[in-house]
């Protein structure tokens, strides 16, 4: 699908997506959990479609009642694993990531199915870890990976700076054995807000984790008890893009549905954007960026938050000055090479942005416009798109379905906040 989009603020109000990390986390609990569960959602992203589909393979049998204005997930849990499961994780790192320990925790010898840049992510930590405890895996940096065995309890030994999803899926795993273990993270930990949520999950299904000095230990023998009711939390990571967009503008925009107290580290956009003098107010359960903002450049710490940097570019853009975002070695890693692709994204339209090994320079400027490819990432087409309030010509996006990773929704909210976007299929053109 081709978008293009011609320039225009965006402002108004609009209801956060559902976190996909949070959804993500709490259809696993559920799925293991002792009795059903119902969660209401915006929209059923791709990776959520992956995660249901993982976990229906398993043995749960979760569909979906759509509504007008939000769908429910009905989940049954799994009463009986499947033994040979085959898991078609799409292109969801962390549906890919969970599952792996999980699948094998709960007694199955899986099949894993992946797509696009997944199999050729970093998995060799947590190859190691299983390994060391009873698992052999075949198929390692391939579409199609198998693992067999029997975890067995003891010391998980792992560094914390890879991906904070290996930390996530061992959590989720270690439960279920019939042993106590410890994971122990032999660096220091990145991304800690995506641990903290898991933490959270677990905590809501009332399975203990006591942290530690160096990581956690988790007891054995444990039970997921399903609580009485479900909510899942407004996306912080997508919402960024809006929030940016309209400081970067100058305009006003509100969006409902977020929490401040949330355990998602992105969360921290809303001190990003302070640094670059912009200027925010917060109801209830909302975050409002007030009109009038005049965006200077500012230095930015990445470590934690790498996925809010394609967001962070967009106010970097119309930032007065230069800006530095630091720590972004692990965004070569994603979707795309998003050191890459969010330099290229800019400078492709008339910006000014270059990288070196560990940092990313941006100097704000008027853009041009032009045509860009979204490299099948989901950031990198949200990216582009929002850029519209800093460019004087259209901008042409190819592989803009890519958004329909986690935001299947964003080119109608897009739309709702004045912007103008005409999406065409590529096959047509």
């Amino acid at each position: 699908m081709k978008a293009v989009v011609s320039p225009a603020p965006v402002s108004g109000k609009l209801d956060a997506i559902t976190s996909k990390s949070n959804l993500h986390r709490l259809m696993i609990c559920a799925a293991l959990g002792d009795k059903p569960a119902h969660i209401a959602c915006s929209a059923i992203s791709n990776d959520i479609s992956a995660t249901a589909a993982c976990l229906n393979a398993m043995g749960a049998d979760i569909t979906v009642e759509q509504g007008e204005k939000s769908n429910l997930l009905h989940i049954l849990p799994i009463s009986r694993v499947n033994p040979t499961a085959v898991l078609d994780c799409g292109e969801s790192g962390s549906t890919y990531r969970f599952f792996v320990p999980t699948a094998v925790a709960a007694g199955c010898a899986p099949e894993f199915h992946l797509h696009g840049r997944l199999p050729g992510r970093p998995m060799d930590e947590l190859w190691s870890v299983l390994e060391a405890h009873g698992i052999t895996v075949s198929g390692k940096g391939t579409a199609a990976v198998s693992l067999c065995g029997r975890l067995v309890p003891g010391k998980f030994e792992i560094a914390g700076n890879v991906s904070s999803q290996f930390i996530t899926g061992l959590l989720f795993a270690l439960p279920l054995l019939d042993g106590d273990s410890e994971i122990i993270l032999t660096t220091a930990t990145e991304s800690l807000g995506y641990i903290n949520m898991t933490l959270d999950a677990l905590r809501l299904f009332s399975v203990t984790v006591i942290p530690t000095d160096n990581g956690y230990k988790v007891p054995g023998n444990q039970k997921y008890i399903t609580p009485t009711e479900l909510f899942a939390e407004g996306d912080w990571s997508n919402s960024a893009f809006w929030l940016c967009a309209a400081a970067a503008a100058g305009k006003g925009l509100t969006v409902n549905g977020l929490s401040t107290d949330s355990s998602q580290g992105d969360r921290a956009i809303c001190d990003i954007l302070r640094s670059f003098g912009a200027k925010l107010s917060f109801g209830n359960r909302s975050v409002t960026v007030e009109a009038g903002s005049k965006l200077r450049g500012t230095e930015i710490d990445a470590k934690d938050i790498p996925d809010l940097v394609p967001a962070i570019a967009v106010a970097a853009t119309a930032a007065e000055g230069k800006t530095v975002i630091n720590n972004i070695a692990r965004l070569r890693l994603k979707e795309s090479d998003r050191v890459a692709t969010v330099c290229g994204t800019l400078n492709a339209l008339g910006g000014n942005a270059d990288a070196d090994e560990n940092s990313i320079v941006i100097i704000g400027t008027r853009l041009n416009g032009g045509t860009v490819d979204s490299c099948t990432d989901h950031r990198i087409t949200m990216l582009a798109a929002t850029l519209c309030v800093v460019c004087k010509n259209d901008i042409t996006i190819t592989g803009a379905e890519a958004c329909r990773k986690s935001y299947p929704t964003f080119f109608d909210d897009f739309t709702a906040l004045g912007g103008n976007a005409e999406l065409f299929e590529e096959d047509l053109l």
